[in-house]
């Protein structure tokens, strides 16, 4: 019963990141590096998703989504804050959701 309440070491999941291009993946991906506890991180162009593996001792899905957020990207339930959004590359403006 106890090992379901025991943080995965290599959680895996996917949401979806608003993006356009090469640039895009770039600047998402070396966000999520850059939480604590983040294995691996791959933003697909074409899908927009991005598949995430951390260790969840050390961080959440939430702090990576907030992460990818404050560089202007809409990271799963985390909005992007409209100015850091409109100061991203022309080809990077991607369709928000209202």
């Amino acid at each position: 019963m106890q090992a379901q309440d025991t943080p995965n070491k290599n959680k895996k999941v996917t949401f979806a990141v608003g993006g356009n291009c090469e640039q895009c993946k770039t600047r998402i991906e070396k966000a999520a590096y850059k939480v604590k506890g983040v294995k691996s991180a791959n933003w697909d162009m074409n899908s927009g998703n991005m598949t995430l593996i951390f260790d969840e001792r050390k961080c959440t899905e939430k702090e990576v989504q907030k992460a990818i957020a404050k560089v202007g990207h809409d990271a799963g339930k985390e909005r992007a804050d409209d100015a850091v959004y409109k100061k991203l590359h022309h080809c990077c403006l991607y369709e928000r959701l209202p």
